[in-house]
Order: C-alpha cells, then sequence, then structure tokens
C-alpha cells in the first residue's frame, strides 16, 4: 500500500530552462515526418503483435505511429519464392508496409542494417550493425520524427530472445536519452528532442485474456499497461484483433499466411502487455484506459497539466540497503516557458518507509528527498518510489523502482550476456532493469565444473561469515562450505566451488532446469540468493581404427558408442506420435574426422527444394549439426554449423552452414560430404556426414567439445517448418551454444599448429538499401526525412525533378536538377506500388539532365516518377513528380 506524504503547502513557480515542452511536438503541418508514437524494431514484422493497439490509438485519439525497422529481414526464410539477400529485404518491406497500413501506419523507416543471422547475441548484433552508426540514425530519426512515445523490444537477454532483437531495444532505449542531450550527435545539426515515455512491448509475470487484460505481475512495482485486441474498430467492422491477424497474413514470406483468426468468443480474445522503461511527465499511476500510455505526452494528463509539462523521478541508489537513506530528486518544469502556479511535489512512498523534504522546487526547478529503507524492507524485492506534482493548473504522478540490496550479496557466475546485459544498463541509466532472471550456468550430465560466487559488501562495516551451496539432490558441491573475513565495505571477495552433476539419469536439456540456492551468512544475519544449473546431454566420442563407409546405413561396427535421443521438442508444435517426428544419433570419429549418423522417424515429406537453394534448411524436412570446438562460445559465429536436406528436387541431399563462423555453401566445409537413405515407402529418413575437424573454426577442445543435434520436421509442402526436435533441446537453442550437449574425444590431440582461437567470422554484410527501394523514396520524397536514417545530400550536391515527366511511347523522360556529383536511381512508382520503370545512372556534375527510362505497359491513373539521389559527398536527396502524356 502507498501512502502520501504532505511536505510542502508553500507555493513555488517554475519556469522552463534548457528544453521545449516534453513530447509536444510542432503542429503537424509544420513538420509532415511528425508521428506521435515510433515504434522501433529490427525486422519486418517485429511491431505486427502490437498493431491492434497502434489501430485503436489512431482510430479512436488520432494518434499517428511510425516504425523504425533496423533491418529488412534479409537473412530470414521465404515461403513464397526464391528471392534472398537484398532481393528478400525489398519482398518483406512490401510485406510490412502493407501489414501495418492496416493500422494507419504511414513512415517505415528502414536503417540498412543486414539481418545477417539468427543470433541470441546482442554483442555479435552490435559489432555487425556497428552500434555508434545505428545510433546516430535512430538519434536522427527520434529527432526527425519527434514523437511523444517511443515502444521498442525488450531489450535483456532473457533465454531465446533474439538478439537482433536486444540490441534493437538497447538502442531505442540509448537513443531515448541520447537524442534529448544537445551534447550528443552535435553533428547532425538537428534540435535535440525530449521524448516523453519510453516502453518496452513485453511484460513480465503471466496475463489472462478478454476485456479486463488480468495480469499478474512477477515485479509488482513494474508499470505494465495492457490494451485488449478485442475493441471493436468502426473503420474495418471487426475487432482490432482481426485486423491484427489479416496483418499478420501479409508477411507471407515468413510462413504467416495462414494465420487464424482470433476466437470468436471475446473472453479468449488476447492483450497487448507494455512494461514503462522511463518516463519524463506526468501521468496517473494506476489508469489501465486504452490510452493510459499515451497520458503526459502524446495526450494531455488527466490531471489537468497542460501536455508538454515535464516531470522525473530519479534516485541516488537503485540497491539501497535496509536501514540506509538514499537521494531522490524529482524534477519538474512547464510547457514552452510558462509557469506552474503553487507548484508543489509530494512523495508516495511503500508503508512504512519514511522521508524528509519540503517538497519546494528550487531555482532548477528540482526537489530533493531523503528517503530511508526501512530495516524490514524485504531484500531482493521491487519497490514503487512515486511522486505527485500539484499546482493550481493540474495534478500528475511519476514513479520509478528501487529494489533493496542485502549487506552483503553473493553472485553465482553469471552467462557473458547477463554480464554484458547488467554493465550496459548501468551505463545508460536504466539499472532497474537488471537482474529479471536467475544467475543460470550450464553443466553437463556426469560432469563437473566450477563455479564461482562472487560477495560483495554493499553494507557499512566489515563482514565475516560463511558460503555454501544448497544444491538439488543429484549434484554434489566441493568443498561444502567456504569461509571469508574481514571484508571491507564496498569490497568483493570470491568464494570459488566445484560442482558435480553425480546422477547421469537425472533428465537433460527443457526437463533439465535445476534450481539451488547460494546461502550466506554475515554480521547481518544469512540469506539464500537463486540461481539455477541448465543440465545439458553428454556423450563420449568412440574412435575407429577403420573410416565409416558414408552410405546412409551404419554398418557393423561403425558407432560403437551411445546412442544420442533427439526425439525431444525445442519449439514449434508438438509431435502427434513417435511416427510423427522422433530420431536418434550416433557419432564416431576417426583420425581428424567426425562422423554423425542421424536416422529421423516421419510420416510426412516436407518440400523438396531445389539443390540452388540448398539454404534455410528450417523451411523443410532438415538435420542440424551444431559444433562449439572450445565449448565456450558466447555466440555462434565461434562455431561450425550445418544444416543438411536429406533430398532436394533433383533427388540427392545438400548441406550448407548457417549462422556460424562461414555461413554458405558446401564450398565452406571444402572436405565434408554427406550421404542419406530416404525410406520408401517414406517412414523416414537417414543422414549421415562426414565433417573433417579441420574445417571447424578453431582447434577442438578434446574434453568438452560443444554439441547438438536437430531435427527440423515441416508436413507441409509451403515451404515452413512446423516442429524441431533435438539431442539438447531448448527454446532458441540453435543460436546458445553454452546450451548445447557436451562431447568428449578420448585420445584425441588436434594437430599442434590448429589456432586455438577462432577465425574471424565471415559474415554477409550486404543489405537492402532504402536508395533502391521505391516506397522508401516515395515516403522521403513525401515527409523529407532522409533515407535510413543518414543525413540529407548537402545543398552543393544533391538532385531533385524539376517538374512533370513526359511519357511517350514507352519512354518516360525526366527533368532533373543537379548541384553536384552522385548517383541517380529513378522509378516510376503506380498507385498499387509496382514498379513499372526503373533506371540508376552516374551523374558527373552540376546541371540540368535529361533522363530516359523504359516504362512497361500503360501506367495507371496516378503513377509519379521518384528521384533517389545518393551524393558523391554522403547523404541522399529524394523527389517526385507526376507524369504527362500517354
Amino acid at each position: 500500500m502507498l501512502r502520501k506524504s504532505l511536505l510542502c503547502t508553500g507555493i513555488a513557480a517554475l519556469v522552463l530552462a534548457l528544453l521545449p515542452g516534453i513530447g509536444a511536438a510542432a503542429p503537424k503541418s509544420a513538420n509532415p515526418g511528425h508521428v506521435d508514437v515510433l515504434f522501433i524494431g529490427a525486422h519486418p514484422d517485429d511491431e505486427h503483435n502490437n498493431l491492434a493497439t497502434f489501430g485503436q490509438w489512431r482510430e479512436n485519439s488520432g494518434i499517428s505511429t511510425g516504425v523504425v525497422t533496423i533491418t529488412r529481414g534479409e537473412g530470414g526464410g521465404n515461403a513464397v519464392g526464391p528471392e534472398e539477400g537484398p532481393a528478400l529485404g525489398v519482398l518483406r518491406e512490401g510485406e510490412e508496409r502493407k501489414a501495418v497500413g492496416r493500422a494507419g501506419v504511414q513512415d517505415v523507416h528502414n536503417l540498412d542494417k543486414v539481418d545477417f543471422f539468427y543470433t541470441v547475441s546482442a554483442p555479435l548484433t552490435r559489432k555487425v550493425w556497428d552500434e555508434q552508426d545505428t545510433l546516430d540514425r535512430i538519434v536522427r530519426l527520434v529527432r526527425e520524427t519527434t514523437p511523444s512515445v517511443i515502444v521498442t523490444m525488450n531489450p535483456a537477454p532473457v533465454p531465446g530472445q533474439h538478439g537482433n532483437h536486444q540490441e534493437a531495444g538497447r538502442l531505442a532505449t540509448q537513443a531515448y536519452y541520447d537524442a534529448a542531450d544537445p551534447a550528443k550527435f552535435t553533428g547532425q545539426g538537428l534540435a535535440p528532442w525530449s521524448t516523453g515515455r519510453l516502453f518496452e512491448a513485453d511484460a513480465d509475470g503471466s496475463g489472462g485474456t478478454g476485456p479486463d487484460c488480468p495480469n499478474t505481475a512477477d515485479n509488482p512495482a513494474e508499470q505494465v499497461y495492457r490494451v485488449w485486441e478485442g475493441a471493436y474498430s468502426r473503420e474495418h467492422r471487426s475487432s482490432w484483433a482481426k485486423v491484427q491477424a489479416q496483418s499478420a497474413r501479409d508477411y507471407r514470406s515468413q510462413g504467416f499466411g495462414d494465420t487464424a483468426d482470433p476466437p470468436t468468443d471475446p473472453a479468449k480474445i488476447d492483450c497487448d502487455r507494455f512494461t514503462q522503461i522511463d518516463s519524463r511527465v506526468p501521468y496517473t499511476i494506476g489508469d489501465t484506459a486504452p490510452e493510459a500510455m499515451l497520458e503526459g505526452a502524446a495526450l494531455p494528463g488527466k490531471g489537468g497539466l497542460p501536455k508538454g509539462t515535464g516531470l522525473e523521478l530519479r534516485t541516488s541508489e537503485q540497491h539501497p540497503v535496509p536501514g540506509s537513506s538514499f537521494t531522490a530528486t524529482v524534477t519538474a518544469h512547464a510547457p514552452h516557458g510558462g509557469v506552474l502556479p503553487g507548484a508543489r511535489i509530494t512523495p508516495a512512498l511503500p508503508e512504512g518507509w519514511s522521508v524528509r523534504g519540503d517538497g519546494r522546487l528550487d531555482g532548477n526547478g528540482k526537489a530533493r528527498f531523503t528517503v530511508t529503507v526501512p530495516r524490514a524492507a524485504k531484500t531482493g524485492t521491487g519497490y514503487r518510489i512515486g511522486a505527485e506534482l500539484r499546482s493550481a493548473i493540474g495534478h500528475g504522478q511519476t514513479a520509478r523502482e528501487i529494489e533493496p540490496a542485502p549487506a552483503l550479496t553473493a553472485a553465482p557466475a553469471r552467462l557473458p550476456q547477463y554480464a554484458d546485459f547488467d554493465d550496459w544498463s548501468a551505463r545508460t541509466g536504466v539499472p532497474q532493469l537488471q537482474g529479471d532472471w536467475e544467475n543460470t550456468l550450464s553443466l553437463g550430465s556426469g560432469k563437473s565444473r566450477t563455479i564461482p560466487v562472487r560477495l560483495h559488501n554493499n553494507g557499512e562495516r566489515a563482514e565475516s561469515g560463511t558460503v555454501r551451496l544448497d544444491l538439488p539432490k543429484g549434484f554434489t558441491a566441493s568443498p561444502a562450505t567456504r569461509e571469508y573475513r574481514g571484508l571491507a565495505p564496498g569490497a568483493d571477495t570470491t568464494a570459488e566451488f566445484t560442482v558435480a552433476a553425480t546422477d547421469k539419469q537425472l533428465p537433460t536439456a527443457n526437463d533439465g532446469d535445476y534450481r539451488y540456492t547460494v546461502h550466506t551468512t554475515s554480521g547481518a544475519g544469512s540469506r539464500d540468493t537463486a540461481a539455477a544449473l541448465d543440465l545439458v546431454p553428454a556423450t563420449s566420442i568412440p574412435a575407429l581404427d577403420s573410416a565409416p563407409k558414408l552410405d546412409g546405413i551404419a554398418g557393423p561396427g561403425e558407432y560403437p558408442g551411445a546412442t544420442l535421443p533427439i526425439s525431444r521438442r525445442w519449439e514449434g508444435d508438438p509431435c502427434t506420435s513417435a511416427r510423427d517426428c522422433s530420431g536418434y544419433a550416433k557419432v564416431s570419429r576417426h583420425g581428424d574426422t567426425l562422423y554423425v549418423l542421424t536416422h529421423v522417424t516421419d510420416d510426412k515429406q516436407g518440400t523438396a527444394l531445389s539443390a540452388k537453394d540448398c539454404k534455410r534448411h528450417w523451411r523443410t524436412d532438415s538435420v542440424e549439426i551444431d559444433i562449439d570446438p572450445r565449448g565456450t562460445g558466447e555466440n555462434t559465429a565461434t562455431t561450425f554449423k550445418t544444416g543438411i536436406l536429406p533430398w532436394t528436387a533433383e533427388g540427392g541431399p545438400c548441406f550448407e552452414r548457417d549462422a556460424d563462423n562461414h555461413q554458405g555453401g558446401a564450398e565452406t566445409a571444402p572436405g565434408m560430404r554427406v550421404a542419406a537413405k530416404v525410406d520408401k515407402p517414406y517412414t523416414g529418413y537417414t543422414v549421415e556426414a562426414a565433417i573433417p575437424l579441420a574445417d571447424l573454426p578453431s582447434a577442438v577442445d578434446p574434453a568438452r567439445m560443444g554439441l547438438n543435434i536437430l531435427a527440423y520436421d515441416s508436413d507441409t509442402t509451403d515451404k515452413t517448418g512446423q516442429t524441431r526436435i533435438g539431442w539438447s533441446p531448448f527454446s532458441g537453442v540453435q543460436g546458445d551454444p553454452y546450451r548445447w550437449g557436451h562431447a568428449e574425444l578420448p585420445g584425441y590431440q588436434p594437430p599442434p599448429d590448429r589456432p586455438v582461437q577462432p577465425s574471424e567470422p565471415v559474415i554477409a554484410k550486404t543489405a537492402a538499401r532504402s536508395i533502391d527501394s521505391p516506397a522508401s523514396i516515395a515516403q522521403s520524397a513525401r515527409n523529407g526525412i532522409p533515407l535510413a536514417g543518414a543525413q540529407a545530400a548537402p545543398a552543393a550536391d544533391r538532385a531533385s525533378l524539376a517538374g512533370p515527366a513526359l511519357l511517350r511511347g514507352g519512354t518516360l523522360t525526366a527533368l532533373v536538377h543537379v548541384t553536384g556529383p552522385g548517383t541517380a536511381h529513378l522509378y516510376v512508382w503506380s498507385p498499387e506500388g509496382k514498379t513499372l520503370g526503373s533506371r540508376t545512372i552516374p551523374v558527373p556534375g552540376p546541371g540540368a539532365r535529361r533522363i530516359e527510362l523504359p516504362v512497361t505497359g500503360t501506367p495507371p491513373a496516378g503513377t509519379r516518377v521518384l528521384l533517389g539521389f545518393a551524393a558523391e559527398q554522403g547523404g541522399t536527396a529524394s523527389s517526385t513528380a507526376p507524369i504527362l502524356g500517354n
């Protein structure tokens, strides 16, 4: 329960200091590129689960939404044709524009970054995307589009979360702050812009369906908003849930073409959920209206404060120790240099918390309070700290979360991606996002590993005590207890344990998440910290005196090792029976070559892809073999991954490498060979592969090689898969080397000249470009925002269409005014979004140029000519003109 402490009865007036009214954009006619809400995602279709919300806001409140899509999804599948790479990116852009258009979204800003492959690694993503350049583009777009609200993706590395999605969320969050900072990205020549509120399109906890959108948050201190998809759309004469389903079907290349309509029972229709990351404006805490996320930013506050009023709450500590105090600073200002007559701040604190401060705003519009955390406060639990601004013209609230910490914290070693996220969130100023998951490490069945536990003294006196791991049955720790002594305030120390999985019968992978606690004692008492072990399968690969015959058959003595079951599902639809999808694998080694035989039981064959289309194997029945040579990979760019199709349209099998150190065709693994045997009548297939260890990106560690064997099941001919099964099955496991199984290679030693460090990954970086997209050029010509979030071409080096173009006899002549050298990209663009003619031509220098291009057929009414100009000095210019003639 929150209690309010009235601290100030005096009168204060505050004049806006540095920034214009927060979220209070100029009239839309003055900024044709303005949007009220900006969604920032990684791929086309990332926004599709929120289109019901964006559509409602537009129809009911006149709120415009724009979309930033960092890539065009070139690395995704294609269920509708042969396009890949940039061609697929352009196709997916068209799908996205059609889909979001159903919700009234007009502007989609593509940043021309490459969708390289599926990864769960944000660090790899930011390297490939050139994080600073991408951030520059997003900050530029925020300043150009002046949104009042930003919605983005979950920036945290929750299990299975796409690394591109994580990085999109991080870039959007950082841009929220950097775009408002006049000292950041000063070379853009744009005024800073302060967006009112920031949300992630996600929420922890459990939620129900129906108009009330029931929600049980894992952390009640978080501010979660819900919007029911079942609301009726007057424009579409159906529920917004049905409109959203129709939009999903527009993403046909990604296999969404058969998306089902929502339930007819309103009580079963889902809700969109959002979590507030930060806010600069006053709003009403606890408001459950569909437009509650917009209050104070895109819509006026319900308490009467004018739009553009600022209200922020910051705390000096995110993790105060019970019994200690911290400073809460509230900043408020009126919009556009105005005054908030009689302004005062009243804090809202949890029951039992105390506060000192009179609530008066100083000359900088700040009120400071000293908040004391009660000794009885629960550590590791989120508490909401709130504040209310009251003035003679209205009132509004704000809040943020803090989480008290014990005097002594004990943190078992965590995965690199978690440590990376905590570092980022601390640097960016969003520490409240940290630690929403258990410390998790993987451990092979029957194996052991070292687990260091970091101890940190958060208190004000030296601490001494003990540490022990309380493990579930089937695990042991050595030693049983560690002591620490005289740990000074603010200091760290480490206690190491060797943990062994002694019971080889314990379930692994999806069924092998084993929770344990770190029990510590100190002068402040005792505490248990939750952690977990992902138990993964383990095997020993036998060595052979002679190589197996590669024929898709397990001959006598060829595979004497353990049979590896691969029948457990890790994603997709459940197998209806063992006949539907199940299998096993066997692995042997001869010399420096690994042999893998995989048998899959299956009842229906998927698409027979052409051997020329031997890529993106997950579109049909296939086997994937994943090898992490050192067993320590943070992401798959240091690994070897191959996808094998047991049959092709031409008959035989084929293989490729996917999402690894050198993605590509058979030429990327020159020594690898495959064979396959397909059952007749069809009941499944067997794939056999010979993989030279020399084809791996680094030398194998024979004591702990990472290994996984996965099977993809497709029962359709539409180039989509339905079920994924495997040896070490976790959601998203194809991108998570740490959750692959462990393999020993007894008697093997890699050649001494083979490098231990993996080779630099070869990653395709060719992305579709906005300058090659007529839709992007038309949008830029309409709203004046340069292509791809990049700079505009300088006045001395740009080109534009000088009046209407003339069409005669199938040839269109456009007059182009040029001020400097560059490349002109011209398109004849129909109202239906079809390209009827195009030409790309270098332009040497200033002057008027007549450029001809052929036109196919008779252009319908409304067809226009588009010009996208890439300046030699950098930057672009876009223009459009009507067409005269036949």
